[in-house]
């Protein structure tokens, strides 16, 4: 794991909570609007991250993770993590986060 993706780098955050509450709604491939819960919020370094769960995927015991950046109007926006080693080191933080809180999403 890189230096920046350590677990003591982590900072909660709660800018899509702040704005959404505990859901946001997803439009999904087929234009389908799927409403998914907002499980944890992080930034790590100068970036921002978003762990959403859909019903779907909650019964595959599964989560979405983007990353959360401010559009140029100043919106929030959900970018996906296109990069596959972000993406590794970002899931294993929240894998540390989840087990060592003892929780499940």
């Amino acid at each position: 794991m890189t230096e920046q993706f350590r677990n003591d780098n982590v900072r909660m955050t709660d800018a899509l909570r702040s704005v959404y509450g505990d859901e946001i709604v997803l439009t999904e491939g087929d234009d389908e609007s799927v409403p998914h819960r907002i499980i944890a919020e992080f930034a790590v370094g100068d970036r921002a991250y978003a762990v959403l769960q859909s019903d779907e995927l909650k019964k595959e015991d599964e989560v979405a993770i983007f990353r959360v950046a401010k559009s140029p109007s100043g919106q929030w926006e959900l970018e996906t993590i296109e990069d596959d080693d972000e993406w590794e080191h970002v899931a294993e933080l929240y894998d540390e986060m989840v087990y060592a809180s003892g929780e499940s999403p």
